[in-house]
């Protein structure tokens, strides 16, 4: 059994503990949120307030050159990029996640229809969050191409044996977003390439949460999201990465001046600029990019503490102590972990799913009422909704995410988490009707 003094041992013992203090956290308040929207950092508010007062308000439009502002995506992209495996030079923080992804996947297929126009399908995983299918859908239906939706297993059969010969990119999501199921990068770009087929990864739910080498992988493109772990600040922009054998090749659909060679000479005619810079398309986001700016800070501050390796192992632990409690204190009210148990095969984040026919309900699914009414209690995690089954499938559950910062979370709030859970469950409070009651996001 572990219990309370367990965990305040641990956090005692732990090197990264001291990282807590960069964030502005709420009283009382556990949460277990962070792979939707991380905290925020201590150091957001007065340096956002300073670049409003100081470099828009008094620097007006000279701050494009003195304060930098022209080159943000570029040192910002570089900063994340230090995170995921990428050389200077090759990562640009801009726009969103969706729209960098219809931009790689875009570059990637001008790639493909020049050196193997007969390769027309992108394959990619049934789970895979949504609105990458969309802008898949998208492009499969501008190009005349189509898009392939299949289960784990069934994309390595896909591309192996010599059946992948028609298929020209691979688009997978590295953690997946519904159970946190964790794609080994290296062994599935392999795959694709050994089938003829560029890699497209997104590392929405890994960047700033676990190791990535998207160089050591041999990865084509990647893209992924500031404001999760990377604490960046809602909407913060995104990050794209291209490896550097297609520096020279690609082009992006939207050619807008930032990414042209020379976009102060205003003249007619688009000339891409070189290397990763051609990702970019409209003005710099400066507001944004210097919250994110920040949010990167909070990961490098554990540079000296062992990095991203560091908090990969926190991680681990923190998510190993969340399931072990969970078996020990809520089977029983009908909780199970949808989650992979192998942390190998794990991102940060435990889902689990609440058995409609157990003997604490009544019958049907209570996994959105669970999460509001643990929220309630001071217990932040979210939900996501189950699907039918499909002919890409079988049915999916409803979930209840816990997503799991090691910059900010200890061993006595994944404790005090589960204690709040086992509470709620006996109470029955959650079977109150306002808990069922849909916001917009869930």
């Amino acid at each position: 059994m572990i219990s309370r003094d367990d965990c305040a041992r641990r956090d005692g013992e732990d090197a990264l503990a001291p990282l807590r203090d960069q964030f502005m956290l709420p009283e009382g308040v556990i949460y277990v949120d962070g792979n939707s929207l991380g905290a925020l950092p201590r150091a957001t508010p007065a340096r956002v307030a300073a670049a409003v007062r100081q470099e828009w308000g008094d620097g007006l439009i000279r701050s494009w050159n003195d304060a930098g502002w022209i080159t943000l995506p570029q040192r910002v992209g570089d900063r994340i990029g230090a995170l995921v495996g990428a050389r200077p030079g090759e990562c640009v923080a801009a726009d969103s996640t969706s729209v960098n992804l219809y931009k790689v996947l875009s570059a990637a297929s001008r790639i493909v229809r020049a050196d193997s126009p007969s390769r027309r399908v992108i394959v990619s995983e049934r789970q895979n969050f949504p609105t990458d299918l969309y802008i898949a859908e998208g492009l499969c239906r501008d190009l005349g191409w189509s898009l392939e939706l299949l289960e784990p297993a069934a994309i390595v059969a896909r591309l192996s044996q010599g059946r992948g010969a028609d298929v020209a990119v691979v688009m997978l999501t590295q953690v997946n977003y519904r159970t946190g199921a964790l794609h080994d990068m290296a062994a599935m770009t392999a795959l694709a390439h050994a089938a003829g087929a560029l890699a497209v990864w997104d590392l929405a739910h890994s960047a700033g949460a676990l190791p990535v080498d998207l160089n050591g992988a041999g990865a084509d493109f990647a893209i992924g999201c500031g404001y999760k772990f990377l604490n960046g600040g809602p909407g913060a922009p995104a990050f794209v990465w291209a490896h550097p054998r297609h520096a020279g090749r690609f082009w992006q659909p939207l050619s807008g001046w930032m990414g042209h060679a020379a976009p102060f000479t205003f003249r007619p005619g688009y000339e891409p600029a070189d290397g990763i810079g051609r990702f970019l398309c409209g003005t710099p986001a400066v507001l944004s990019l210097t919250a994110l700016d920040c949010g990167v800070d909070t990961l490098h501050a554990a540079d000296a503490l062992g990095g991203m390796v560091a908090l990969r192992e926190k991680s681990v632990a923190l998510t190993e102590t969340f399931i072990a409690l969970v078996d020990e204190r809520c089977a029983a009210l009908g909780f199970a972990v949808a989650s992979p148990r192998d942390a190998r095969m794990r991102g940060s984040q435990v889902s689990l799913t609440h058995a409609a026919n157990s003997a604490s309900t009544d019958g049907r699914s209570h996994g959105y009422a669970i999460v509001q009414a643990l929220i309630e209690r001071g217990v932040i995690g979210d939900f996501r909704a189950g699907a039918p089954a499909d002919a890409h499938g079988p049915a999916l559950p409803d979930i209840l995410r816990f997503g799991f910062t090691p910059l900010y979370l200890r061993f006595v709030d994944v404790y005090d988490a589960v204690e709040r859970l086992v509470r709620l469950m006996e109470t029955g409070e959650y079977r109150e009707a306002r808990f069922n009651k849909r916001s917009a996001v869930t």
